[in-house]
């Protein structure tokens, strides 16, 4: 499409995403906005049918940065309902449960377990009320750039699009918006920071980032074996020892449980599948006898950034940043991002509208953003933590006790880093490995991809472009299959691919329609060959109270 058939709209910061950090940041602007007398136009555009409808998270919140940001949250009736109450560390053998002490770093005192989906909204909800203006259900497609190659905005992508790529009778083109900074909050992986990484370098000199993938259910649960407050992490089985995961049990209100499990994707064995994983976990006798009789309301899955500190790209270029979990902020020993998210959103908010108040800014690139971060307590409280999920490259007993000693003895102050490895070059060849043999569903605690991509309101307009695109079409038979058993089978929560046999000879079927946007294969894929782009604005799962 060329830029004349497309309206534009101009504002002084235009934000690209409505997660925590978005938000925050939206939020911040406004408040310095409305208590210095100065009009600052802030816009945020978000991908999702709804805000909140793309979120995904445990999860437990610890509100530092919401005390912060709004220090009587409580009186506004922000959504933390369920302080926890107690703590459980588990590790699990086949049948057995043994108790461990809790690890420091998830203490959850003063913490609370929210849907962070809600979350999302309320901050919505404050933000608009501060004259923020929240546009859902418009992906940002494109990133657009003034003619010195500073970002000047982004466009959103085009509704009414066939799949090849013709214009259909509805066919609306996209409208550009126009910024003086650009703050990219899109989450995990987002496809817009990640192309903002190649064209600005911002990942030279430091570390690739790692991630897991998170596989996530709500319940309904029986009262008589619900214990609201509860939050109950387990390591160990059904992971072996070179595998790191782990999972979580949190007893919201309502007697509403949320399950989930996280697996690293730096796992080895192609035959694993994540989502197989935590059905099996889920047949624990511990876990069975919280879930039992209760009924399966929601599903989803996310990637999580698990490299930490040493992964933090360059988070400014000219004309705009990168907040939140689009640069990885997330705390991976205490399990929660949330807080980093925020304050990194606030942050960024506070530099950027200094910028805006010079009369003539010495540069488009807000470096007061990153040395105001250098400062802040997110930037102590990941150094601190950077050695130990890379600890667990060694396997899951050596980062265990690395871990403990880093932890208690060396409080974190170690003189050296631990680096990390990219997720997909740690895959092996299937000669290598043997397959694993999966229980079929039971249908009472566990069940198939299928009825879960169901319970996801994951629904894509058919007729459009693809958005999960290959490199190369070859790959996924000359490399996948023939190296590594097509593992995107099983990596994908979602059943998107399928190996399918043809007149041909094997060929790879990409089911878009049920992507739940977790950007598992953009990142596991051995060869880098799957690129996922942003589908028509609102496509995607709809996730309620997750």
């Amino acid at each position: 499409m060329s830029d004349v058939e497309r309206e534009s709209m101009e504002f002084d910061v235009v934000i690209v995403g409505a997660g925590p950090a978005g938000l925050a940041a939206a939020i911040r602007l406004r408040q310095l906005a409305l208590r210095t007398g100065r009009e600052v136009a802030v816009c945020v555009i978000e991908k999702g049918s709804e805000v909140g409808a793309h979120i995904l998270s445990g999860a437990v919140m610890e509100p530092r940065a919401l005390d912060e940001l709004i220090p009587d949250w409580k009186d506004k009736g922000a959504p933390l309902n369920t302080p926890v109450t107690r703590d459980k560390f588990l590790f699990l053998t086949e049948s057995n449960a043994i108790r461990l002490p809790t690890p420091p770093q998830i203490h959850n005192r003063g913490n609370y377990i929210v849907s962070l989906g809600n979350v999302c909204r309320w901050l919505a909800g404050q933000a608009e009320a501060l004259g923020v203006e929240i546009f859902p259900g418009f992906a940002a497609a494109e990133v657009l750039f003034d003619e010195a190659g500073a970002v000047k905005g982004v466009a959103t992508g085009g509704m009414g699009i066939g799949r090849n790529g013709e214009r259909k009778a509805h066919y609306e083109p996209g409208i550009e918006l126009h910024a003086r900074q650009t703050l990219f909050a899109e989450g995990c992986r987002g496809h817009l920071s990640k192309r903002l990484m190649e064209t600005f370098g911002l990942r030279e000199g430091v570390d690739p980032q790692t991630y897991g993938i998170g596989v996530k259910e709500l319940w309904d649960v029986d009262p008589a074996r619900h214990e609201r407050g509860a939050a109950i992490h387990t390591v160990g089985w059904p992971m072996d020892s070179r595998t790191y995961g782990g999972s979580f049990l949190y007893h919201m209100e309502d007697n509403q449980v949320s399950v989930g499990f996280v697996i690293g994707l730096d796992y080895e064995n192609p035959y694993l599948s994540p989502f197989e994983e935590f059905q099996r976990f889920k047949t624990h006798p511990a876990i069975r006898e919280v879930l039992e009789g209760g009924k399966r309301v929601a599903y989803g899955a996310r990637a999580i950034n698990e490299g930490g500190f040493q992964s933090i790209p360059r988070l400014t270029f000219p004309g705009g940043a990168l907040i939140g979990c689009s640069a990885g902020f997330v705390n991976v020993p205490k399990i929660k991002g949330s807080h980093t998210a925020m304050k990194t959103g606030m942050t960024a908010a506070e530099a950027v509208f200094a910028w805006l108040g010079e009369e003539n800014p010495a540069s488009g690139e807000v470096a007061a953003y990153p040395e105001a971060l250098g400062k802040s307590w997110v930037w102590d409280e990941l150094r601190r933590v950077r050695n130990i999920r890379p600890s667990f490259h060694k396997g899951f007993w050596a980062g265990f006790v690395y871990s403990a000693i880093d932890t208690v003895l060396l409080r974190g102050r170690a003189p050296w880093t631990f680096r990390n490895r990219p997720d997909h070059a740690a895959l092996k060849p299937k000669s290598e490995c043997k397959p694993i043999a999966y229980p079929r569903p039971d249908g009472e605690v566990s069940f198939d991809r299928n009825s879960s991509v169901f319970l996801s309101a994951t629904n894509h307009e058919e007729d459009q472009p693809a958005h999960l695109t290959l490199k190369d079409a070859g790959a996924p038979i000359s490399v996948n299959l023939e190296t590594y058993d097509a593992p995107e089978q099983r990596y994908c929560p979602a059943g998107v691919y399928e190996i399918v046999e043809g007149d041909d000879g094997p060929a790879l079927r990409i089911n878009a329609q049920n992507c739940v946007h977790c950007k598992t294969c953009d990142i596991k894929d051995p060869t880098q060959n799957i690129v996922w782009v942003a589908p028509e604005g609102g496509g995607g799962p709809n996730y309620p109270n997750m």
